[in-house]
Order: structure tokens, then sequence, then C-alpha cells
């Protein structure tokens, strides 16, 4: 009689663990199959036990921004405005899909960096667009804005309501409003609108200060109409010019911004705006990580002055002036490379009524320093009308005082006159050493009485390098008026006997009239 042995419970262990071992390596085969012949299979010696999970004992809120979200995100709307519009226009995108709202600067600026439309947008994922449904003859656009307080003031940017016929705003709990534009400043691109028949709105601050260089900010909008959208990112640069006009000092910010999120608040992690999202660089259409906001000081005086008069009066000089740069210093024998060096004083202006001379640098307002046209052009603007202003000025070397009493910022500056004749008159000279070859702007029809016309420039000569072109006139050269090419030529002669490394020359153009120094170093054909 036979016996079945009976297994002890140690090799029915060890039989269990071959069968798992097993059963486990059989597993790691099939997937290793499944993944694809990608390379060779190594099968391990032994099977090494899973990891225990990392864990910390931080909440998960430590590093959130949820908090700051929750706070702010009632407050932040989307704007939605129609635009009366003829059939032929109805079609047309414009940024976030309004029609054709964007400042012509701002859209210039984008066109550089290669956009395919103006404003937030460009190619790829398009906003809303008319007509559509039933809005015919209507541009439909979506934009963001936000409270600034709880009777229902509301801040977007002037392009998303440019020229709308209506304007609703839909908070985040879906409740739409009607809201009337109180009023416009298209120079900075802020709109200040007003909802009516509450006054319990949840709103929102904007910031007294400005935010630093690596600041945590969080932006939020109404991206392509999906509605409210949440992004961060930090502050990549303060005080940019993007050519949109005299008083740009945009914050610079990564955080993701879209078309739609014109208009919309970027908050610091205080809960407070620190600026208005007003364009992007976009090649593709979307984001890229380059994001221009207004600063929240220029809001709030953009938004006292619409508050008061529905308007924003701005303080005028009546000049055009351009940075001191190293060549200009250089050709004005200058210690200093700061100020802003007036270029033209405009006819009848407060400007020409004080005095004020082309040539003339202005260093400082009113007791404080500037730094370059930009910051004049901003401490300027940012005075009322009446106001006197203190303007120190050097002339020919030697420090004076101007007072100017501002007038009213005209709606429309006119830019210096130019003829379009840039046809070579009798006389026309060649100056080899510029590059040049001119004619008495008396003799070119539509040129004016003063100066001499460039007819033509040597592409590698020093003038060409410095940005004049065929048509412009050259005003005075050194400091002296010039009506010939000896003229010209004369100035030029005059800087070589003062041992001057450049020459300093007025040039009116189609963009208006600006100091140019040219190197006379190695003569150049």
């Amino acid at each position: 009689m036979s016996r079945t042995p009976l297994s002890s419970p140690r090799s029915s262990e060890a039989s269990t663990l071959r069968r798992s071992r097993n059963r486990l390596l059989a597993g790691v085969f099939g997937l290793a199959l499944a993944g694809g012949a990608i390379g060779a299979v190594v099968l391990p010696e032994a099977v090494t036990p899973a990891l225990a999970q990392i864990t910390t004992n931080q909440p998960a809120s430590t590093f959130s921004f949820a908090d700051i979200v929750e706070k702010v995100t009632p407050a932040v709307v989307s704007v939605k405005v129609k635009k009366d519009t003829s059939d032929d226009v109805a079609s047309a995108d414009d940024e976030d899909g309004a029609s054709q709202g964007v400042p012509p600067q701002i859209e210039k600026f984008l066109r550089r960096f290669g956009q395919g439309g103006p404003g937030m947008g460009g190619p790829g994922m398009q906003g809303p667009r008319g007509p559509r449904g039933g809005d015919h003859g209507r541009v439909v656009g979506q934009g963001s804005g936000f409270f600034i307080s709880a009777d229902g003031y509301v801040v977007t940017n002037n392009h998303v309501v440019e020229d709308a016929s209506e304007v609703d705003v839909t908070m985040t709990d879906g409740k739409t409003y009607t809201a009337k534009v109180v009023g416009t400043d298209p120079r900075t691109d802020v709109a200040l609108l007003k909802v009516d028949g509450r006054s319990d709105f949840p709103w929102v601050k904007l910031a007294g200060g400005a935010p630093r260089v690596g600041d945590w900010v969080v932006a939020v909008g109404n991206p392509f109409g999906l509605g409210g959208t949440v992004t961060a990112g930090i502050v990549s640069a303060r005080g940019r010019d993007i050519g949109s006009g005299p008083y740009d000092d945009f914050i610079q910010i990564d955080a993701p911004i879209n078309r739609g999120n014109s208009g919309g608040p970027t908050f610091g992690l205080n809960g407070e705006v620190i600026g208005v999202n007003t364009a992007i660089v976009s090649p593709s259409g979307g984001n890229v990580g380059i994001a221009f906001a207004i600063p929240s000081e220029t809001v709030s005086q953009v938004v006292d002055a619409l508050k008061s008069g529905g308007s924003v009066a701005r303080g005028y000089i009546g000049v055009q002036i351009q940075p001191v740069s190293d060549d200009v210093a250089e050709a004005m024998n200058l210690k200093d490379v700061q100020g802003a060096l007036i270029a033209q004083v405009q006819s009848g202006t407060p400007g020409e009524k004080a005095g004020l001379k082309s040539g003339d640098i202005v260093t400082s307002v009113d007791g404080e320093a500037i730094k370059d046209a930009r910051e004049l052009s901003r401490r300027i603007a940012a005075k009322k009308p009446g106001t006197v202003a203190k303007l120190d000025v050097l002339r020919d070397g030697k420090k004076q005082v101007v007072n100017v009493t501002l007038e009213q910022l005209p709606n429309q500056v006119a830019s210096a006159d130019r003829g379009d004749g840039a046809d070579k008159g009798d006389g026309a000279r060649d100056l080899p050493r510029l590059g040049l070859q001119l004619a008495p702007a008396k003799g070119v029809a539509g040129a004016g009485d003063e100066g001499v016309v460039v007819t033509e420039v040597d592409p590698r000569g020093p003038a060409a390098e410095r940005g004049i072109r065929s048509g412009d006139v050259i005003l005075d050269v050194g400091g002296q008026p010039v009506s010939t090419a000896a003229d010209v030529r004369k100035g030029i002669a005059d800087a070589r006997k003062d041992n001057r490394k450049a020459v300093l020359m007025r040039v009116k153009s189609e963009q208006g009239t600006r100091f140019v120094a040219i190197s006379l170093g190695s003569p150049r054909g």
C-alpha cells in the first residue's frame, strides 16, 4: 500500500513562492512583448519588492494658488460686445473675436513678431466671430474684465469695447448684466464700464505699488470664450516699451495668456490687481510665455479721470523728443547719456511759447531727474493742463531753467509735414564720406524751403546705417542750419576740427523730426 507523502509547511511555502515567481516573470515577459520589440528583454534574477510610497507631512495647499483664486475669481467677468457694422466688415476677425478694435500701434508691434492677425490673436484657435445666428449686421466678440467696486464699476481694455453698440458682462455664477461704457482711453488701452442695479458686487483692489521682477502672479480671464480660466507665472520684466505709444510702461509676465484674456486682471499673491492684460507676442496665435499688462498705477489714474469726466486730460508741451544715445552724447560733447533731446518745437505750442528750442536737452522736471524721452512723456502727461512745469535744460552746454505752462494734449498731435517729392534737383551734390546725394530743398517739389533733401543713399554708407533714407530732409548739421550740400560739408569739417567723433544732424522724415549722430571715423564711399 503506497502512501502519499505529506508536504511539510516549508516545502508547500517554497512551492507557492516558485509558482508566484514564475507567474510574475511570465507577466514581465508578456508586457515586454506587448510593448514591441524595442530591445533585448533582461529578466531579473530576483523580484525586488515595490518601494513604499513617498509622502511628506506638508498639507496639500502649501504650494497652491487655490486660496487666492477662490477669493478673487468671483470679481472677474466675461465681457461680450456687439458692434453694428456693414456686411463687408462683419466677417473680419479682431482681437478676441471683436472687430478691428486693436490700437494700430499695438497691432504693428505684434506684426513685427510674426502675428497673423491683430491684437492677442493670430493663426490658430479663433474667438467668436460675426455675423452669427441672429446677430446679422453685428460683430460679436469676447474679452475679460473685473469689478473694482461694489457698486458695479468694471475695468477692461479699450480695444475690447471700442465702438461697441452693446456690452454685457457675465459673472462666474452665470448671471449676465448689461453694462454701459463710462469712458475709454485709447492711449493706455483702458476702458471703464458701469453695471447698475446692485451695490454688492464682489470686487478686487488695484495695487498701489509695482511688483518686483520674479514675483509670482496669477492671471484670470476668459480665453477663447471658455469662461473663467486661471493661469500662473512670474513677473518677467517691468517698464517694457512695445511701441504702442509714448506712455508705454508695461509689465511683462510669463503666465499663459491667450485670446480672450484681454482686459482681464493679473493678481499678486496678496489678491490685489498688479496689471490689466492687454497684449501678447504670439507667432502661432497661442501662448509663448510673453504677455504684457498695464500697470495698476496707470489704471488707477485713468479710472479716476474717467469716473470724473469720461476722458483723460493730459499735460502737453508740444515738442518732438528722442533719447540721448551714446553717439548723440559724443556729438554734443555731453558727459552723461541721459535726458530727453528736443528734436523739434511745434509752432504755437506751450513749448514754443516758453522758449524751448531744438537741440535742448531736458534733464529734469520739477527737480526730478529725467532718464530718457519716454520718462519725460509720462511725467508731463501725468500733470494736469494749466500746471506750470519747471524744466531743467542743457542748451549749448549750459544749464537753464524753462517754465512751461502745460496745455491740454490734443486728440491728434500732427507730425511734422514733409513733401512727397524726392527727385534729384539741379545742383545735387554727392557727399562720399556719408554716402549721400543731396539737393537744396527749395529745388525739390514739395520739400519745403528749409534744409537739403536726401536724393540718394548708399546702402553701405554710415548715413544709411543710422536710418537716413531718400526723401529725408537735413535741416541742420552741428547746430547750424543748412540749405546746400556745401553747408553740410562745412558742418562736417567743423566737427572734425573740433576733434568730434560724430556729427549731429537734425533730420525731418515721415515719422517726424529727430537728431541723428553719424560717425566721422574712417572715410567711406
